[in-house]
Formats: structure tokens, C-alpha cells, sequence
């Protein structure tokens, strides 16, 4: 299992994102500044599933993660 995390701020204030890829699934969870609980986002939004691309094309370019992570969420977008 792979984790990835990352904080966005924001004008609603700071939320916070853990993506979780497990046997060829991603799962999304965000949780804003002050909340105890993670929400669960089943299906992932396509503008949540933009936001992890892009962390993960970053991590992949500084050779922190495999390229097919990349791809899967490509796929999931429609890119082909």
C-alpha cells in the first residue's frame, strides 16, 4: 500500500488530502483544519482526481514514485 498526502490553503481555510493506492485502487480522503473525522470520496470528484495527478506527477519527476500511478489516474480522467 502506497500513501501520499497533501495540504491545500485556501479562502475556507486549510484542508488536507491522504490518497491511499492499494490493489490497483486509489481511495481519496480529505479532512479540513480542526476536523477529528476523514471523509471518504467514492467515486473521487475529477477536480480531487486533477489535484492528485498533479501531486503525483510532481513526485514522479523527482523520482519519488513509479510512473504507473501516474497513468491509473489518467486512465480514471479519460486520458488515454
Amino acid at each position: 500500500m502506497q500513501k501520499h498526502q497533501w495540504r491545500e490553503e485556501g479562502d475556507d481555510g486549510t484542508f488536507f488530502y491522504r490518497a491511499t493506492y492499494h490493489a490497483s485502487e486509489w481511495k481519496l480522503y480529505s479532512q479540513s483544519k480542526g476536523d477529528e473525522e476523514w471523509q471518504h470520496h467514492d467515486p473521487i470528484p475529477d477536480e480531487l482526481l486533477h489535484k492528485l495527478r498533479e501531486v503525483m506527477w510532481n513526485k514522479y519527476q523527482r523520482g519519488r514514485c513509479p510512473h504507473k500511478l501516474v497513468t491509473k489516474i489518467d486512465k480514471m480522467l479519460g486520458k488515454d
